[in-house]
């Protein structure tokens, strides 16, 4: 007959991802002509769980390098940009207490697309952000019968009394 016991451990309790795509508009000293470069360096994010819903707050450097004057010059523009996602988690268990949020870049920011438009840069970022959820949970096992698993042991004196019996004329 084989009894149960609960082990209580941390697993993964909530699992999700989110790709988005957002456009921005950046506002450069100068009109610029041509968009020569654009890319986007120091992401930064956090998440926390708001009823089984994630939300990440984050940041990321834009920097745009333009021609003007009709390109005869060029300059970099650089601006910092703020985003917040809200991912939706099926979470496995219900439980509120002691639970960690671990949120991963699965794709970095990426520039997609990038036009002038009435002296403006517009452009469209891309990013894939995916979150962890652990919490405790716990995982029940079968116990087979408790028998003495100190039982098939010998401890130095059994053993020193059995070789003590042994007789020199044992093989004749």
């Amino acid at each position: 007959m084989s009894t149960y016991k609960e082990i209580v451990t941390k697993a993964v309790i909530g699992k999700g991802k989110k790709t988005s795509k957002s456009s921005y508009s950046i506002e450069t000293e100068e009109v610029p002509n041509t968009v020569l470069g654009c890319w986007v360096i120091n992401h930064r994010f956090s998440g926390t769980n708001n009823n089984g819903n994630v939300n990440v707050n984050g940041s990321f450097d834009v920097n745009v390098w333009y021609s003007y004057e009709n390109d005869s010059k060029t300059a970099v523009s650089t601006k910092r940009l703020s985003y917040s996602d809200m991912l939706k988690l099926r979470l496995k268990e219900n439980t509120n207490t002691n639970q960690e949020i671990i949120v991963r870049s699965l794709k970095q920011p990426t520039v997609t697309d990038v036009k002038i438009k009435d002296g403006l840069v517009n452009l469209d970022i891309e990013k894939e952000l995916g979150v962890e959820v652990v919490g405790e949970t716990k995982v029940r096992i079968a116990i087979e019968d408790e028998e003495d698993p100190w039982e098939d042991i010998y401890d130095d004196e059994e053993i020193t009394e059995e070789i003590s019996e042994v007789t020199d004329d044992y093989i004749e």
